[in-house]
C-alpha cells in the first residue's frame, strides 16, 4: 500500500493548483514504511499512526477530528488524481457551494486506462444480495436493479442524485456531520459509506454523483484470489448494515437467502476441488469463511 499512497499524494501536491488544503493520513500499523515515506516526502502531511489496525470507520473519524476545511474529503491511498486534468476537488468543492441542500458528494471514478468504473449507487435491496449470491445476465448485474447507475448518466456530464457514491473518494458537508456523527465504528471495513448516507438522507441532506470530476481508482477488475478474512468482514458489514437499517420483515428474508447463496458457493467450492481447480487447502479455507458467514447470518436475524 506504500507505494499507492504515495503516488495518491505525489498527484495530490501536483493537482491542487490555488486552492489551499489540508492532507491528514491515518495510518494503521503500517509495516512497509509507509509512515517513514509520508514523513521524508510529504512533511507537510499531517500523520496519524496506529499501533494497531482499528479499521476504516475508526480511522478514518480519527483524520475527521483533525479536519478544518470547508468542506472534507474522504480519499483511499488507492486514487490518484491524473496529471493535467481538471482538479476534480475543486469541482466538487464548486458544487457543494452551489447545492447547500448536498451533504455529500463523489466524482465519477476511472480505471488507470481511463474506462468507466461505477462510483454512484442505490442502496443494498435482497436483489442485489440475491445478485451478489447467484449468477444472472451481466445485463442484469450491470443494471438499476443491482443498484447501479447507468453510464449514460456519467456521460453527460451533469450531477446526477443517488443513495451513496463509492467511499473511495467522497466530500462531505461539516455541518452535515455534525447533525448526524461520525462513521459508525462498529463497521471494521465496507458499508460504512453506506450507513452513514442513510443517516445523511433521513436527515434531509441530499446526496450526488458530480460526474464532471474525475479520480482514478486502482480498484481490481477481477475477485482473482478468494480472500477468506475480507470475504467474512464484508458480509458481517453487510448484515450489520441491514440490522441497523432494515425492517424485520427485510432482515428475516435475506438471512435464509444469504444461506441458501453460500451452500450453493460451497458445493461449487467442492466441485471446483474435485476438478482440481483448487487445492484440498484452499477448499478447507473457503469452507471455513461460508461457514463463518452462514452463522452470521442467524446471529444478525434475532434484535
Amino acid at each position: 500500500m506504500r507505494d499507492c499512497l504515495e503516488r495518491c499524494l505525489a498527484s495530490l501536491a501536483q493537482s491542487m493548483g490555488a486552492l489551499e488544503f489540508q492532507v491528514i493520513v491515518v495510518d494503521n500499523a503500517s509495516t512497509d514504511g509507509t509512515t517513514d515515506m509520508v514523513r521524508e516526502y510529504f512533511p507537510d502531511v499531517q500523520l496519524i499512526t496506529n499501533s494497531e489496525n482499528v479499521g476504516f470507520a475508526r480511522a478514518s473519524n480519527q483524520g475527521l477530528r483533525m479536519a478544518e476545511g470547508r468542506y472534507w474529503m474522504l480519499l483511499n491511498p488507492d486514487t490518484e488524481i491524473k496529471a493535467n486534468s481538471p482538479n476534480p476537488f475543486q469541482i466538487l468543492f464548486s458544487f457543494m457551494e452551489e447545492h447547500p441542500k448536498a451533504g455529500v458528494c463523489g466524482p465519477s471514478l476511472v480505471y488507470p486506462d481511463g474506462s468507466f468504473q461505477h462510483s454512484a449507487f442505490r442502496f443494498p435491496s435482497l436483489a442485489q444480495v440475491y445478485m451478489d449470491l447467484f449468477p444472472v445476465n451481466w445485463r442484469l448485474r450491470e443494471s438499476r436493479l443491482n443498484g447501479r447507475s447507468p453510464a449514460s448518466w456519467y456521460a453527460r456530464g451533469e450531477p446526477f442524485q443517488i443513495d451513496h457514491p463509492l467511499g473511495a473518494a467522497l466530500m462531505v458537508r461539516p455541518s452535515a456531520v455534525e447533525q448526524v456523527g461520525r462513521l459508525d465504528e462498529e463497521y471494521f471495513i465496507y458499508a460504512e459509506e453506506v450507513d452513514w448516507c442513510m443517516r445523511f438522507k433521513r436527515a434531509g441532506w441530499q446526496i450526488w454523483c458530480v460526474p464532471s470530476a474525475h479520480i482514478i481508482h486502482h480498484e481490481a477488475r477481477s475477485t482473482r484470489q478468494f480472500r477468506d478474512a475480507m470475504f467474512v468482514q464484508l458480509w458481517k458489514s453487510r448484515l450489520t448494515l441491514f440490522r441497523k437499517n432494515y425492517s424485520r420483515a427485510f432482515n428475516a428474508a435475506v438471512g435464509p437467502l444469504i444461506r441458501l447463496g453460500i451452500q450453493r458457493a460451497i458445493n461449487e467450492a467442492k466441485r471446483s476441488a474435485a476438478r482440481g481447480e483448487i487445492r484440498q487447502e484452499e477448499l478447507e479455507k473457503r469452507i471455513s469463511a461460508y461457514k463463518e458467514v452462514i452463522q452470521l447470518s442467524y446471529l444478525d436475524e434475532v434484535f
